[in-house]
């Protein structure tokens, strides 16, 4: 098992941050701000799947080709190699806490289809 994160680990992104709250031999717990008009890549993971539960603010998110939309209090599982995304149409912050469960569990881990802010290669 690999698992590359430490407690207290964060990190800007051009959509917002995240911090390792948490994290096991096969677990790691984020909480994730996503700015107003923020949206992260349409990306897939091959060794982790992840829940989501949105704390505040309303989350548009993509899993594979549905678009769902989640509140606070409400929650959705990705499964592995499942495309995914989630954006803030709104003009508050959104803030989710995801629960990546695998046996890889790394940054590098991130297959992207789609980036707003040009990280496809």
């Amino acid at each position: 098992m690999t698992n590359n994160y430490a407690r207290g680990q964060h990190d800007t992104r051009p959509w917002g941050t995240w911090e390792v709250t948490d994290c096991g031999n096969n677990f790691c717990v984020k909480r994730i701000m996503v700015n107003s008009g923020g949206i992260l890549s349409l990306q897939m993971h091959h060794h982790r799947a992840e829940h989501w539960i949105i704390v505040s603010g309303t989350a548009c998110i993509t899993l594979n080709t549905q678009q769902i939309e989640k509140k606070a209090g409400e929650a959705i599982y990705i499964p592995v190699e499942t495309k995914h995304r989630i954006q803030n149409n709104a003009s508050v912050p959104l803030e989710f806490i995801e629960v990546q469960i695998g046996d890889n569990l790394d940054e590098n881990d991130i297959v992207r289809f789609e980036d707003k802010y040009g990280r496809v290669s």
